[in-house]
């Protein structure tokens, strides 16, 4: 076996767990209902029949190589137990698994069986695994935040954060049952070709010279995944890659391919949580110029803040990096401060040259002289004034 991971280093991601602590925080009765649903007798007899009446059952007499492999991989990622296997009627290539606790049903698709090698269809059988180890683990918690959030975009009414955190917890969820595939496998290598047969339909993959190809897509495409359920098949590979050698930076990796950088128009239920921390930060070290302060401004605060203490901390600026936050946070945060700074109108002045200072910082400058024309009334006269007062601070 190559020197790689083992089963016991298969965890969940960050983000699982961020999702997780967040539902249990803010949706306690929610979690509460969705931790107590369990499939009853009836709906497992009938779903066990729905398998048998649509699928092939692959009998483990007439197909022994197939459970042996297997058996092989459950083995390798220390599942016990039986598993029963099924041939779907679809074309395509593909293999999915039916969640049932303390149960193994996989349905595999298309022409898996005479298409891959013993070792990719090790990974395969890995990557349907890993998704029964992540929702038996930790009583179920995971497959309980995955329920929450499907039925939350199901209903009537869902709202984009409850729409892409699910987006984004599927895709963790299968960068974690990718790196069973190359548990199983025993090498990262057969994972990765096994992606690339499964999406492309090609016969033979070079491992090597496709980790090759995603860095080069990797070079020219910065920005997060925008698959639905899975990433693309470069961030997959990469993933995989980053994590088999154990790369110290794939925790940042992960949240810039995956997640990406925070970004008003594409909140999901954490980065709600995240902003709301961020603005009270920042708002926090914008008061620290006692010159801005007053009652009408206080006024302003509390009505975002109604709980607003005396001893609010401000949070540094690097937290708003050109990384870590996308151009409609700068947007938000001039907003906010020109708000601030027209609460007051004897404070007016000192409140812009305030918000001027804070937006030189985070380098979105150019973007505050929008508001200053639209919401504070600026002329060219009065900007370009703005801007010597500005320039002369500097230099002093």
């Amino acid at each position: 076996m190559s020197c790689g991971p083992e089963f016991s280093a298969l965890e969940p991601l960050t983000y699982h767990t961020r999702v997780v602590d967040y539902l249990r925080t803010h949706e306690p009765e929610v979690w509460r209902w969705a931790s107590e649903r369990t499939l009853g007798t009836e709906q497992l007899e009938s779903l066990r029949a729905e398998l048998l009446r649509d699928t092939y059952r692959i009998d483990a007499q007439a197909h022994g190589d197939v459970h042996a492999a297997l058996a092989t991989a459950m083995q390798r990622l220390g599942l016990a137990g039986t598993a029963t296997l099924y041939q779907s009627s679809g074309l395509e290539m593909n293999a999915s698994l039916v969640f049932v606790p303390g149960e193994i049903h996989m349905v595999l698709q298309g022409p898996l069986l005479e298409r891959l090698s013993p070792e990719e269809l090790l990974a395969v059988f890995g990557h349907e695994l890993a998704h029964h180890l992540l929702w038996s683990r930790d009583d179920g918690q995971y497959l309980v935040a995955d329920r929450i959030l499907h039925d939350a975009i199901s209903a009537q009414g869902s709202s984009d954060s409850h729409r892409e955190t699910y987006r984004r917890y599927s895709l963790h969820t299968e960068v974690f049952a990718d790196r069973g595939s190359a548990i199983a496998a025993g090498a990262v290598e057969p994972a990765i070709t096994t992606l690339v047969k499964v999406v492309t339909g090609i016969g033979t993959v070079d491992a090597a010279a496709y980790l090759r190809q995603a860095e080069e897509i990797e070079s020219t495409e910065q920005g997060a995944s925008t698959g639905y359920s899975h990433p693309e098949t470069f961030i997959r590979s990469r993933a995989l890659a980053l994590w088999w050698a154990r790369d110290e930076d794939l925790e940042t990796w992960l949240r810039k391919r995956l997640v990406g950088a925070l970004d008003l128009d594409q909140l999901d239920l954490p980065d709600q949580a995240r902003l709301q921390t961020l603005t009270r930060g920042f708002l926090a070290h914008y008061l620290t110029d006692t010159g801005c302060v007053s009652d009408a401004v206080m006024a302003q605060v509390r009505g975002l803040f109604p709980d607003w203490g005396e001893d609010e901390q401000g949070v540094d600026l690097a937290s708003f990096a050109p990384d870590l936050v996308s151009d409609s946070v700068y947007r938000y945060l001039n907003a906010l401060m020109v708000d601030l700074a027209l609460a007051d109108p004897e404070l007016r002045d000192p409140g812009l040259l305030r918000a001027g200072r804070l937006a030189r910082a985070l380098g979105s400058f150019d973007a505050l002289q929008v508001n200053l024309q639209r919401d504070a009334g600026f002329n060219k006269r009065q900007l370009d004034r703005y801007k010597r007062q500005l320039a002369n601070e500097v230099s002093a």
